[in-house]
């Protein structure tokens, strides 16, 4: 693309136009793809724009319901007039890439509003839930002017908490009836919540399930380090009950972050994370690069049995890295 056209279609984005932003997202979901000069410019012009949308982080296990609850959200806001952005992050297949899941069915009412974008993103592989396309959208988003920015995480397991370092806000959804389950709060994916949100609520188990929380929260003192003590709801996403008292207690906890500063503190942070796993992921494309023909005297020694798999690995970063280890 050339200067002009991407002026263009900044300015079109800029103006709200759905399309326009689209193929934005697009380009920058897949920076390989184009010139890295294309996409400097982009966030060149969008980075300084940004760091003003409250990020809302939405994990739990799969089937918790993260995506209906994120559609009644999304009506609540567009009500108060907010813009909405979500960006899905979806299990990815270990041989394609690929996203397994792409269609959110539940938010597809939302499609046809000019206020509101929705992206579906694969995790591409990453360890922690979030590939390095994920984060250069979030800022993307961010400096188009959406006010408020949710990302649905894939929430699978207890390693999948990355998106703690990108939200604002960590909504912890969990299932009624949990049981001994809720012991897991002290671990992992169960302990990244700011506020813990009981979905179901219509179900017989969600009051005893919500008491569980709030005696594990009370017990444990977690308390996250901008002094916020997590509390925790229960809603029912389907039947729309508790979504108010949901969101006033979202504002609340972005209120407590703007007042102590830290609003800010978690715009740096995402963005220094940001170029980490920007950095982890251009060297980890290169593994196969680094097994190139000029190391094959080590591979060779290695399967005759003449060094072992991890002095290799060292010897052949050696070379890479020009002696440094």
């Amino acid at each position: 693309m050339s200067k002009s056209q991407i002026q263009a279609l900044l300015e079109k984005a800029l103006e709200g136009d759905l399309r326009a932003i689209s193929r934005l997202i697009s380009i920058v979901e897949f920076p390989a793809e184009v010139d890295p000069s294309t996409i400097e410019t982009i966030m060149r012009e969008l980075m300084k724009r940004g760091g003003k949308a409250h990020v809302i982080g939405v994990t739990g296990a799969p089937g918790v319901g993260k995506s209906t609850l994120i559609s009644k959200l999304i009506a609540y806001y567009r009500k108060k007039l907010y813009k909405v952005a979500v960006i899905g992050i979806d299990p990815s297949s270990p041989f394609t890439l690929g996203s397994f899941m792409g269609n959110r069915v539940r938010m597809q009412i939302h499609s046809s509003d000019p206020g509101v974008f929705i992206r579906s993103m694969a995790t591409r592989g990453v360890r922690g839930g979030l590939s390095a396309s994920t984060v250069l959208v979030l800022e993307a988003l961010d400096g188009l002017g959406f006010d408020k920015i949710i990302v649905e995480s894939v929430g699978a397991g207890q390693t999948d908490i990355d998106i703690i370092n990108i939200s604002h806000t960590v909504l912890n959804l969990v299932m009624p009836g949990a049981g001994d389950e809720i012991q897991a709060l002290k671990a992992g994916l169960m302990e990244i919540g700011d506020i813990y949100v009981v979905n179901k609520a219509d179900k017989p188990e969600a009051e005893i399930t919500l008491k569980q929380v709030i005696d594990v929260l009370n017990y444990e003192s977690f308390i996250r380090s901008s002094g916020w003590r997590p509390r925790a709801v229960k809603v029912s996403a389907v039947m729309g009950m508790g979504i108010d008292d949901l969101a006033t207690l979202i504002e609340e906890h972005v209120e407590h972050l703007r007042k102590s500063g830290y609003f800010q503190e978690v715009v740096k942070k995402r963005r220094i994370y940001g170029s980490f796993i920007v950095i982890k992921h251009i060297i980890e494309s290169r593994v196969e690069e680094i097994f190139s023909s000029s190391n094959k005297h080590i591979l060779e020694m290695l399967l005759r049995g003449e060094i072992d798999p991890y002095t290799a690995s060292l010897q052949i970063l050696s070379e890479v890295l020009g002696g440094r280890r």
